[in-house]
């Protein structure tokens, strides 16, 4: 383990982070907002936070190994979150603990969109706009984006690329250069927000707003400048635009890269994570829209345009609302939830499980239907008509174990905290799954809950952004022997 060179990345990409001050600074000073002491406390705090780490070893050299790469993604969301609360917690607006923000930054990073915020319509804008660029910042994954600075700074990248990138298979590239692969990333993430900040512009939003919710939709993330997220707008347009820019970012970047190559979109209908991630969303859509009109809670044009808002936005985590879902008839809030379980396609923005996993798991449990009938019979797992390596379908069935497992431990913890049953089950899914909202306590904010359950809900959002094995590596006995 090469400790002096991991402290040195760390140290150079807070002071990278410092960067991203500027921004919010640049907004605080356009609409005077009295919040433009607190970015540049934080802005000092990270340069020489970042320096202070960096300077002792700024002469350690060497390739980062798998193990690094594992540790360096680690510590860096974490310190991230603990560097990137320091304007909330300086900020005379709101007032908040330093639970408080670490927990609104570490939601904003992981692009989880849980708040303890309220009155969010009377907040500085530049808090509004921090809030939803660290988002945007997280979307994507700034570990990505410091790889594609790594050949600058000496320092290899592919571990980093390989503990960061969602997904079951994590080897594979789409341009021979690592780094070209995250330039690659990023231009389509930011060429797709652009579009997005503009669509939102158009169909009637401010121009702050547009910018500052396309951050958010982009990155599935669902923090708004506005207490009522998407519903403040009352726009059948804007919702629409949002729910389209959701659909496309909950996509395989991979799928986009190729669109942009080969200028085709036929990939898309072909792709058969594409089309089991759009079975799901249109039965729940469909279910969804049936519930709501047929017990009367809406009409059916309105319980179409719910469910349809709803549904993506909550299959896709990306928890944006025009309706209270918590409060929807019978199985509904359940339903909903659960879908967050399976999340966005893998190599997206999107959180949960990703959509192919749960389609291995699927097409591995009627393998074993299968061999019942024909006990000798040699049956291979195909995705797209190509088999499955079985040490990728032992993988997946690894994680979905480690999964659930990290799940019954946080909300059983969440419970000795004081929470009742829904809540916690809720609040860990909503955390976990980097969804946002959950139900009973948490259905609308976190405020209510305790620091020592916030505290486990941080750890749960880093579990979820890391996909668990990330961070679970660290805690075996194994990844810190020689």
């Amino acid at each position: 383990m090469h400790f002096s060179v991991i402290t040195r990345v760390i140290g150079l990409l807070v002071m990278v982070f410092s960067i991203s001050l500027i921004p919010p600074i640049i907004v605080s000073l356009i609409y005077n907002d009295g919040a433009l002491d607190a970015f540049l406390y934080a802005l000092l705090v990270n340069l020489l936070g970042g320096f202070l780490l960096w300077f002792p070893v700024r002469n350690a050299r060497g390739e980062l190994k798998i193990r690094d790469g594992f540790l360096v993604t680690v510590l860096f969301w974490t310190v991230l979150g603990l560097f990137g609360s320091v304007p909330f917690f300086l900020s005379e607006n709101p007032d908040l603990s330093f639970t408080d923000s670490l927990f609104e930054s570490m939601s904003g990073f992981t692009t989880t969109g849980a708040t303890i915020l309220t009155g969010i319509d009377d907040l500085p804008k530049s808090i509004l706009f921090y809030r939803q660029w660290i988002t945007w910042l997280g979307g994507m994954g700034i570990i990505v984006l410091a790889v594609a600075i790594m050949p600058m700074l000496g320092i290899g990248g592919m571990q980093l690329y390989r503990a960061e990138t969602p997904g079951p298979v994590k080897d594979t590239k789409l341009t021979p250069r690592i780094a070209e692969t995250a330039k690659a990333l990023w231009y389509i993430y930011a060429t797709l927000t652009s579009v997005c900040a503009l669509g939102y512009w158009i169909a009637g939003m401010s121009l702050f707003d547009a910018i500052c919710h396309s951050f958010s939709t982009v990155a599935i993330g669902g923090f708004s400048t506005h207490d009522e997220s998407i519903g403040y707008f009352n726009s059948v347009a804007i919702e629409l635009i949002c729910v389209f820019f959701m659909i496309v970012s909950a996509f395989n970047f991979a799928l986009h890269f190729f669109a942009w190559r080969h200028k085709s979109i036929w990939h898309y209908f072909k792709d058969p994570e594409a089309r089991f991630f759009l079975l799901i969303l249109s039965s729940t859509v469909l279910l969804s829209t049936l519930v709501l009109a047929m017990t009367s809670t809406f009409d059916w044009s309105t319980s179409l345009r719910y469910a349809v808002f709803e549904g993506v936005s909550i299959a896709t985590t990306s928890g944006f609302s025009t309706s209270n879902f918590s409060n929807w008839p019978h199985f509904l809030p359940f339903l909903l939830i659960v879908t967050s379980f399976v999340g966005g396609c893998a190599s997206s923005t999107g959180g949960g499980m990703k959509v192919i996993r749960i389609l291995l798991i699927l097409k591995q449990g009627l393998r074993e239907i299968q061999r019942l009938i024909h006990p000798n019979a040699v049956i291979p797992v195909k995705v797209g008509g190509k088999a499955i390596q079985e040490r990728v379908v032992s993988a997946v069935w690894g994680f979905f174990s480690a999964y659930l497992l990290v799940y019954i431990v946080l909300m059983i913890g969440l419970m000795a905290t004081g929470l009742d049953q829904v809540t916690a089950w809720s609040a860990v899914a909503a955390t976990l799954n980097n969804l946002g909202p959950g139900l009973g306590e948490v259905s609308s904010s976190f405020a209510s809950i305790g620091d020592p359950a916030k505290w486990m809900l941080c750890f749960s959002m880093l579990l979820g952004r890391l996909e668990v094995f990330t961070l679970l590596v660290l805690f075996t006995p194994m990844f810190w022997q020689r």
